[in-house]
């Protein structure tokens, strides 16, 4: 009888060159799955930049007589790189134009507990917790039938039909 080791795996099964942790297979090049799809998936991509900076390359440069040497261009599909005048600088005037954003206060005013994102902000633009958020709680000085009626008037505007003359 063979002895097998229990330290060693089976013939079958090997662990991915990627150490991800998988098992790949040598009809991936004992690759996972996942991995095996990625590098395809980088592969296609380098060819097609590599294609299209060859036809841009020939489209470019104008027919000659003489046999040219072509260049030999470094591609790196994680960093696209643009040309110089593509980039954009932000200059001081575009900084200034945007103020950074107001920050929320996080606190109750009522009771200054810590109220994060699950505060309340009142009619009246100050910020409570879940207990004082009532106007009745925290003596909210909004006006709120003022306001109520000013909406009122606004949705409802008078309609004032001429009158009509006596005969």
């Amino acid at each position: 009888m063979a002895e097998e080791h229990p330290c060693q795996t089976p013939e079958g099964h090997r662990l991915c060159v990627n150490n991800c942790g998988f098992f790949g297979s040598s009809a991936t090049m004992n690759l996972c799955s996942n991995c095996y799809g990625d590098l395809r998936l980088k592969n296609q991509q380098q060819a097609s930049m590599k294609s299209t900076v060859e036809s841009s390359l020939s489209a470019a440069s104008p027919p000659s007589s003489s046999p040219e040497i072509a260049p030999v261009l470094q591609i790196h599909p994680a960093e696209p790189q643009l040309p110089a005048t593509e980039k954009q600088i932000p200059t001081a005037t575009e900084e200034r134009q945007q103020p950074p954003p107001p920050q929320r206060p996080n606190r109750c005013t009522a009771c200054r507990k810590r109220v994060g994102l699950t505060g309340f902000v009142c009619r009246c633009g100050t910020t409570f917790c879940g207990a004082h958020r009532y106007p009745e709680v925290h003596g909210c000085t909004f006006d709120f039938k003022t306001a109520g009626r000013e909406e009122i008037a606004k949705a409802n505007p008078l309609v004032i039909a001429a009158k009509l003359r006596k005969i």
